[in-house]
């Protein structure tokens, strides 16, 4: 669509039929936002038509540290997004600026690792590239300014919400957006394994490509299994609410590290490579000789994979069954297991500073024994997860706020879109 044409109907109020599902209730704001995109588009790479896309940002929902085992996971896209106003080029060359940074230019002819783009966007842009080229997908160039409103080092997957949009932007220029959404979800970790750098699992990509709240199954994670899970947390009187609780993330990369790996030195006794092809009945019968060869805390990890790998399936049968309460119940139990079994809510090296625990603490005095509340992602000095009731909404993010700072507590809901062509 022409940009001029675009926004004059967005300022005068006439939006894409999209923007009631991705943007329930917040459309006027998300038109303004989209509006000065589009006057950053037009003043790097001028004016003319150009396509929008829009990923979101995730959360997990259930499922903490189960999909390295390839355990099960419940995930949700939310309703914070990278937005990229695009134009198609046809000189094989991307380029993309992302709101207050510097332009970043890929050659679609030159998709090789390079070393010193570890750790940067032009790794992620160019490992999405490379992923689709590979599986026999066409590349090629565009003109894109990104902004984003996942909140970044939150827990909400910035990173896989911005490879998903580079993905669903491929996809709709170049391969009719035919690409399935877990194949994006899978090139989106080749590229942050591969080019990127980082050792992560598929349940981030996984989420925000497929959108909704979706139940997946890692049991061969070249196929993950994925599945839709319909429910309306609106309807139902809740709200999601995340709170960054600042921690500091330095010298954690020990403590995430051990988590999969204390998990697979218990499998590795089985002969096994992960936990989910153990059985846990031999596991439980052979207790005295595996904490003798891998200590008691591996085995506590090991005992919260199966419980809260259950706990999946069940928050997932309660959801369907309209059974919110089971669901909460679900919730404090995964909560529980994490802080006593996984043992992942604060760093045993720095036990002064809890501010995931501290957080637990007073979100339960917040809720008074309602709604529920859980570390939420990796742990140890991220964020905390909590379902809150419609009325207790504002109380709970004033509060959580007064510990943790203004902006601490993002309020969210539950998207029903993963990556998507929005105009």
């Amino acid at each position: 669509m022409n940009m001029t044409e675009l926004k004059q109907q967005l300022e005068s109020g006439n939006y894409p039929a999209i923007f009631s599902d991705i943007y329930a209730g917040e459309e006027k704001d998300q038109a303004k936002r989209y509006a000065k995109a589009l006057d950053a588009f037009r003043e790097a790479f001028g004016g003319g038509e150009v396509l929008v896309f829009s990923a979101p940002g995730r959360s997990e929902i259930a499922g903490n540290h189960t999909d390295h085992q390839h355990g099960e996971v419940l995930a949700a896209s939310i309703d914070l997004d990278a937005i990229g106003i695009v134009r198609k080029k046809d000189d094989g060359k991307v380029n993309l600026i992302s709101e207050g940074f510097p332009m970043v230019t890929i050659d679609c002819a030159d998709l090789s690792v390079r070393s010193e783009e570890e750790g940067t966007t032009a790794g992620l842009i160019r490992g999405v590239l490379a992923g689709l080229s590979e599986r026999g997908h066409l590349v090629g160039g565009f003109d894109a300014y990104v902004t984003s409103k996942v909140l970044i080092g939150a827990g909400l997957s910035s990173s896989a919400a911005f490879e998903t949009l580079v993905g669903t932007i491929e996809s709709g220029l170049y391969n009719e957006g035919l690409i399935s959404a877990t194949t994006i979800a899978m090139i989106g970790q080749y590229a942050e394994n591969v080019y990127f750098g980082k050792p992560c699992g598929l349940m981030d990509q996984m989420a925000c490509s497929v959108g909704s709240l979706v139940h997946i199954d890692f049991a061969d994670p070249s196929d993950p299994k994925t599945e839709q899970v319909l429910f309306d947390f609106s309807a139902a009187g809740y709200r999601l609410c995340i709170t960054d609780t600042k921690g500091s993330h330095a010298d954690l990369t020990p403590d995430y590290a051990a988590v999969p790996a204390e998990m697979k030195a218990v499998a590795a006794c089985f002969g096994k490579e992960v936990l989910r092809d153990v059985d846990e009945n031999e596991l439980m019968a052979d207790l005295p000789a595996i904490r003798e060869k891998c200590g008691d805390r591996a085995v506590l990890r090991a005992m919260h994979f199966y419980e809260e790998n259950r706990r999946v399936q069940q928050d997932v049968q309660a959801l369907r069954a309209g059974d919110m309460e089971a669901f909460l119940s679900g919730v404090r139990a995964s909560g529980a297991s994490s802080f006593q079994y996984l043992q992942n809510v604060y760093t045993s090296h720095d036990v002064q500073h809890q501010n995931v625990s501290l957080a637990l603490c007073v979100a339960e005095k917040l809720l008074s024994g309602r709604g529920a509340c859980r570390v939420h992602g990796g742990g140890f000095a991220g964020t905390m997860q909590a379902w809150v009731p419609e009325e207790l909404v504002r109380a709970y993010q004033k509060g959580m706020d007064a510990v943790f700072g203004d902006g601490a507590c993002a309020v969210l809901r539950v998207r029903s879109r993963g990556g998507v062509r929005v105009i």
